[in-house]
């Protein structure tokens, strides 16, 4: 047993540690009372929108979440804060809409193009019968799109750069190399 435990937090620190990022991921949410859809997509550098779609045994809610992300440990394993609002309807009450925070925690799974995510969603609802709701859920996302990588130049290693040299004039060219004194 200790030899499984072992393998598996060696895996896990592994993966975590040299976790791709992504760009777009979508799957299913499991969340207090209901389940749904939710699709982030990356918009800046730590920033996501997140579009989560849940059904409950009498309302049908969309939500639209601006995310944060902070790294813990690598760039596989972070947690994330933001906020948002959403819009639904509910049988006996009909439409209704309101604001939304979010708090949360998100692991690349090392092996696989998956994300789990853990959250604590609270709500304030506008034409709703309760005001007030302190929901949170669990989500397991597909990478659909995977972050792209830049490619360092061999030259740009050791000071120089094919094309900044090809730029310059010819007096300029001459006295920038890498031998240059």
């Amino acid at each position: 047993m200790k030899k499984f435990t072992f393998v598996l937090s060696l895996c896990l620190l592994w993966g975590v540690a040299s976790a791709q990022n992504y760009r777009t991921a979508a799957g299913l949410r499991i969340g207090r009372g209901g389940f749904g859809i939710s699709a982030q997509q990356k918009i800046m550098e730590r920033s996501t929108l997140e579009g989560i779609v849940s059904v409950d045994a009498d309302e049908f809610t969309g939500t639209l979440l601006l995310e944060k992300h902070f790294p813990l440990i690598g760039k596989g394993f972070n947690y994330y804060l933001g906020g948002g609002a959403h819009v639904g309807t509910l049988n006996n009450f009909g439409t209704y809409y309101g604001g939304d925070a979010i708090v949360g925690a998100e692991m690349k799974l090392p092996l696989f193009p998956i994300l789990l995510s853990l959250d604590l969603k609270p709500a304030v609802h506008i034409n709703h019968e309760d005001w007030f709701n302190f929901g949170g859920g669990f989500t397991i996302r597909y990478i659909l799109l995977k972050e792209k990588k830049e490619r360092k130049k061999f030259l740009g290693i050791f000071g120089g750069d094919n094309d900044k040299n090809k730029k310059k004039s010819g007096k300029d060219k001459e006295k920038t190399g890498i031998f240059n004194w």
